[in-house]
C-alpha cells in the first residue's frame, strides 16, 4: 500500500541511507585521510540529499502525488485516512520540497515531514561553509608553497 510507504518510508529510508553510507565514508576517511572540512562537506552533502529525497517521498511527489496524499477507493476517488474528506488537488514544489494536499471542506495538509527542511538547509549550509574553508586552505597552501 503506497500510503503506508509515504507515512513510514521517508524516515526509514533516510536512516537506511545514512547507515549504508557509513561504510564507504569510513573507508574514505581511513584510506585518504581527508581534512575535517572535507569530511564535514561530505556529511553535509549526504544530509542534504537524504532530506531532499525524504521531502519528495523519494520520488513519489513527482511520479504519483495523489498516492502521497490519500488512499484510492474502489471508485477511483482519493480520500484521507479517516475517510472524511475527498482529495481535490495536489500542489508539488520541487525546491524547497513541498507537497500540499487540498481536501473538500477547504482545508489543506502538508505532507513533508517537519524535520526535512531543517536537515536540508543544515546540510546545504555545512557544504557551503566547508567548501569555503577548503578554498581558503587551498589558497593558503598555494601561497605558502
Amino acid at each position: 500500500m503506497v500510503s503506508l510507504f509515504s507515512f513510514f518510508g521517508p524516515p526509514a529510508v533516510t536512516l537506511l541511507l545514512f547507515a549504508v553510507g557509513t561504510f564507504p565514508y569510513a573507508l574514505w576517511v581511513s584510506r585518504r585521510k581527508p581534512s575535517r572540512p572535507a569530511r564535514w562537506a561530505a556529511i553535509g552533502v549526504a544530509a542534504a540529499l537524504a532530506a531532499y529525497g525524504a521531502g519528495t517521498v523519494y520520488g513519489l511527489a513527482f511520479t504519483n502525488p495523489l498516492d502521497v496524499c490519500g488512499d484510492k477507493t474502489g471508485g477511483g476517488v482519493y480520500m484521507d485516512a479517516g475517510r472524511d474528506h475527498v482529495l481535490v488537488s495536489v500542489s508539488v514544489d520541487s525546491f524547497p520540497p513541498s507537497i500540499t494536499c487540498h481536501w473538500t471542506g477547504g482545508h489543506s495538509s502538508q505532507e513533508v515531514r517537519f524535520w526535512v527542511l531543517p536537515l536540508l538547509y543544515a546540510g546545504l549550509a555545512c557544504v557551503v561553509v566547508c567548501s569555503a574553508l577548503l578554498l581558503v586552505d587551498r589558497r593558503t597552501y598555494r601561497e605558502a608553497g
